[in-house]
């Protein structure tokens, strides 16, 4: 799914390698030839997401605030991958003391290990949540942070020590800021999972789905290829240590759209249930993809089009085979 690029490292650790976007980068890194070792402690990862790799990779079970394992999986490599992380906003509300822990001592962590064990590069995975509602559109680098949520102070404190990383110890750090990512093997099963993953199953099982607030916000919807994509370019790309860069599509559609346009692709026809917006959403993001471009040859192979319904064949295969 993800288009081949020349790696310029033979051994990479990822972190939260057997989640949704880790696991696609996993299969990106071993198809590129190089060594993977994974770390993940499966509580939002799964191993079914990389058993068709069998013996081609290295788990290893473990939390990356647990420094003697991260330094067990990190040993050798010199990229770091760190996709691990409390990811829904929402439980960041609930519980902010619980996931700081592990999105910014998990962080810290991470990128101690890899001054210790001579890593050369780290890519950490950031967020768009760091721009809060600003209004000013696209959303750009060298916007101001606003952040509205405990996750997006969590992200925006990892992108803090990864720029002080850089400068104090001079290890190669690069920053993503997603903006929202969906593909196949997002885990719909979780409140806090991304819309399209939940829309999917919804419109699967003819249900309609619950949209909170009007549905008239606006989201930046990347394919998850495509932010493996990113992450391989910032890994090699020369000049590149101590950036931010936004990871989308230049482009936005509103929650109530992407219901229909979902909907429609799976033939059916039923009007979402509104509810009151929840906390820390955001209004409108639309991400400004200028610096990646320029710095690291970024630009998304996949349309909303052909994304979808890359993303729909798998959710309809997985119900398929769910119903047999």
């Amino acid at each position: 799914m993800t288009s081949s690029l020349e790696l310029y490292f033979s051994r990479a650790l990822v972190t939260g390698g057997a989640g949704f976007i880790g696991s696609h980068l996993v299969d990106a890194l071993v198809s590129a030839g190089c060594e993977v070792c994974i770390l993940d402690n499966l509580s939002s990862g799964r191993l079914e997401n990389l058993s068709h790799l069998g013996d081609r990779i290295t788990f290893i079970e473990g939390d990356i605030r647990d420094a003697g394992t991260l330094a067990e999986a990190a040993r050798g490599c010199e990229v770091v991958f760190h996709e691990a992380a409390v990811v829904s906003v929402t439980k960041t509300v609930a519980a902010p003391v619980e996931t700081a822990a592990v999105n910014d001592m998990g962080t810290l962590q991470v990128l101690e290990t890899a001054r210790r064990s001579g890593v050369r590069r780290v890519v950490l995975a950031s967020s768009s949540a760091v721009y809060g509602d600003d209004p000013e559109m696209p959303k750009h680098e060298k916007m101001r942070p606003k952040p509205m949520s405990p996750y997006a102070v969590q992200k925006l404190t990892g992108e803090y020590y990864a720029r002080l990383y850089h400068e104090l110890y001079d290890i190669e750090t690069v920053s993503l800021r997603y903006f929202n990512v969906y593909g196949p093997r997002q885990d719909p099963s979780s409140p806090y999972s991304g819309v399209i993953s939940i829309f999917m199953t919804r419109a699967l099982s003819g249900e309609p789905p619950v949209i909170y607030g009007d549905g008239e916000q606006r989201r930046d919807f990347v394919f998850v290829a495509d932010v493996v994509r990113a992450n391989l370019m910032a890994a090699g790309a020369p000049g590149a240590g101590g950036g931010i860069f936004n990871v989308g599509t230049a482009s936005a559609m509103t929650v109530n759209d992407l219901w229909r346009r979902i909907a429609n692709l799976a033939g059916m026809d039923a009007a979402p249930v509104h509810a009151a917006p929840r906390a820390g959403d955001i209004r409108e993001s639309r991400s400004s993809i200028a610096n990646a471009a320029a710095a690291l040859g970024f630009h998304p192979d996949y349309d909303f089009e052909k994304g979808i319904a890359a993303t729909m064949a798998w959710y309809r295969e997985r119900a398929e085979r769910n119903a047999s």
